[in-house]
């Protein structure tokens, strides 16, 4: 499984909380810097940080992918959609909460299947 993180560095327990949801160990962790020019087309921001994962266009389509979004949303939603025209299909997110206690720190609350709720919803628009 390669993880491609545009946040913040993940620490090693939030790696081994994340190879325990998805049941597979994360062979490659790709940590690309996400840094938006607000005066600039986000579009083409984001195929320049795609592209800076280095992955070709066979891997893309063809690697088992879990993201770990930005944490802007406007750049979160274009880079998904970027995803989802290079792959094929919408990636699994690594979702994460804040641990209670004094000090802020961060774990892994959970795995989401976008395209597990994209194909559920599906079923939904035929509904009344």
């Amino acid at each position: 499984m390669i993880l491609l993180n545009f946040s913040h560095p993940l620490t090693n327990e939030q790696r081994t909380q994340i190879e325990t949801l998805a049941a597979a160990a994360i062979d490659d962790i790709r940590t690309i810097p996400v840094q938006i020019i607000q005066d600039e087309p986000l579009d083409q921001q984001i195929i320049t940080i795609v592209n800076a994962a280095g992955l070709s266009s066979e891997e893309l389509q063809t690697s088992t992918l879990l993201i770990n979004p930005p944490g802007y949303a406007p750049a979160a939603f274009a880079l998904l959609a970027e995803l989802h025209g290079r792959t094929g299909h919408f990636p699994t997110l690594i979702r994460l909460k804040p641990k209670k206690g004094a000090i802020t720190t961060y774990e892994v609350a959970e795995l989401l299947n976008l395209q597990e709720i994209r194909d559920t919803a599906r079923i939904k628009r035929n509904e009344n």
